[in-house]
């Protein structure tokens, strides 16, 4: 195969990893329609087609849903749609899936090419496949993290507000208006909910079920039982605050103890890896006999296996819940 369609090729699977990733930066038009759409009936049709059809006509997100459909199973879809949903990635379930299935043809095809051997194909195509699941775990728990560091603070406010005589949809409100996102987002769209005539019980739970914080799950609990049985909530809120603060504290001291026990299970997965990239441009011909051999390849596979559980390991030991 020539230099001019390996470079083609290349450019090819460039592009349709570009045209995969731009629409991150894509608002949430249609996920806020159809949100409405749900909590108002048939009057929102009309809307939800307009925003469906503005999506749908960029090549990107026709081009990503398209091949998602191609092999994806409803639920399947319907699950990473929900997954996505709590990164805050604005993508479709069919788009996400189809954007792994071009990662995985295209990163084998260009791996095979490049090293005229189908053993780094498969891998580079399994690479493919699992980076975009990578990314949406770490995105979720970027989103967590960082949700949980503001719940503490969003609690104070409303707390005070209401002693202030506020109600506790405008202490909400407040901390739409004061703190940063994810946490005003979320109480933004829960008070647009309510505002479109959602019960409060039930944009509370949805707000829940997005976000998947245990910390939100205990106030909106306190919450409930709050308005079914009464009581003073400013000071249920200032309470949990105060647990929520004390808790964050504490996996923080957590962090900084196992810190070292991070590192040397991040050294000790790379190492590998670099060493045999390392040994594989300094001399091929020496580790090729561990890819073409069976012996080989059944060492490298339980040597990928021990890997693994070995960082399993690890990861039990330094993740210590708090």
């Amino acid at each position: 195969m020539s230099l001019t369609t390996i470079f083609g090729l290349v450019f090819l699977s460039m592009l349709l990893f570009f045209l995969g990733f731009k629409q991150l930066k894509a608002g949430e038009q249609e996920q806020i329609a159809l949100r409405m759409h749900r909590v108002i009936g048939d009057r929102m049709k009309v809307m939800v087609e307009k925003v469906k059809a503005k999506r749908s006509a960029g090549g990107g997100h026709r081009l990503l849903e398209l091949t998602g459909r191609l092999f994806i199973a409803s639920k399947l879809s319907n699950k990473f749609e929900g997954e996505l949903n709590k990164a805050d990635i604005p993508l479709k379930g069919e788009e996400f899936m189809g954007l792994m299935l071009i990662l995985v043809v295209a990163g084998g095809l260009l791996a095979t090419l490049a090293t005229k051997n189908p053993v780094f194909g498969i891998f580079a195509a399994v690479l493919g496949g699992y980076l975009p699941l990578f990314g949406l775990r770490r995105a979720k728990l970027k989103r967590l993290t960082k949700f949980n560091g503001q719940i503490g603070d969003a609690l104070v406010i409303m707390a005070n507000a209401m002693r202030s005589g506020f109600s506790f949809l405008q202490a909400m409100d407040m901390v739409r208006k004061e703190l940063p996102s994810p946490i005003s987002k979320d109480f933004g769209a829960a008070l647009q909910e309510m505002n479109w005539g959602t019960p409060t019980e039930e944009a509370l739970l949805n707000m829940a079920a997005k976000t998947n914080s245990e910390d939100l799950e205990l106030v909106i609990t306190a919450v409930m039982i709050q308005r079914q049985v009464g009581g003073n909530l400013a000071e249920v809120l200032d309470s949990i605050a105060s647990t929520i603060r004390e808790r964050v504290r504490i996996q923080g001291e957590i962090k900084t103890l196992t810190a070292q026990g991070r590192v040397s299970g991040l050294i000790i997965g790379l190492l590998p890896i670099f060493l045999t990239a390392a040994i594989y441009f300094i001399s091929p011909e020496y580790i090729k006999v561990l890819f073409v051999n069976k012996v080989g390849l059944l060492l490298v596979f339980l040597a990928v296996l021990s890997q693994v559980l070995g960082l399993t390991i690890i990861s039990k030991i330094v993740n210590i819940p708090a």
